[in-house]
């Protein structure tokens, strides 16, 4: 009986080493390598596309932080409302004003 725990102990052991031997030495080949590189790659791409969102969200909450401690996500006014200084907009005078010195 002992006999047989040590024989089916060895023949486990052997096909575990040959196991991790033929991955090592599939790993070396080539194709392998290139392999190892891919998954690399494509980590380290994954990597930058989440390192690219993150610091576009906070951007974008950096945005609205100054925006709205600005005032600058206030409604813009319409176009009739604002008053340029020393500025008439077009097809309006100001008040108290006549055409222009050259024009009379």
């Amino acid at each position: 009986m002992r006999r047989l725990f040590w024989l089916a102990m060895g023949i486990t052991i052997g096909a575990l080493v040959v196991r991790k031997l033929s991955r090592a030495a599939e790993r070396m080949t080539p194709a392998g390598i290139g392999a190892s590189i891919a998954d690399g790659l494509r980590d380290l791409a994954d990597a930058i596309g989440d390192f690219g969102a993150d610091v576009r969200a906070a951007a974008a909450v950096r945005e609205e932080e100054l925006r709205s401690g600005t005032g600058l996500d206030a409604p813009l006014p319409e176009r009739d409302q604002v008053q340029l200084p020393g500025r008439q907009l077009p097809g309006r005078q100001l008040p108290g004003r006549g055409a222009h010195a050259a024009d009379r």
